[in-house]
């Protein structure tokens, strides 16, 4: 699986974790979550950096919308930590790439 592939992976579940955790939805994501999941793949896809793509945390282009940004921000700090019981695989790659900029 390529690097963009993994990051939205990473992204959708992490996506789920929080929907479940904060919109209380027990199976897919309500429509708020379907929404920005849509908008993170388009987003992920156009990414100019391809395979050699860092955390968005280290990007010096922000390619989402301001708003848009908050909120990926705030779903990333609740769902991460959970990350590491539910898909520890692609929690340790994401750690794990956090350190190459």
């Amino acid at each position: 699986m390529n690097r963009i592939e993994t990051e939205k992976l990473t992204f959708s579940k992490m996506l789920r974790i929080y929907c479940r955790k904060v919109h209380k939805i027990q199976s897919g994501l309500c429509i708020k979550c379907e929404k920005m999941n849509e908008y993170a793949l388009i987003r992920l896809d156009k990414c100019p950096f391809g395979e050699e793509k860092p955390n968005c945390k280290h990007c010096k282009i922000h390619c989402y919308k301001p708003d848009l940004r908050v909120e990926a921000k705030r779903i990333m700090r609740i769902a991460g930590p959970h990350m590491i019981y539910r898909h520890p695989v692609l929690a340790m790659k994401h750690i794990l790439k956090s350190g190459k900029r």
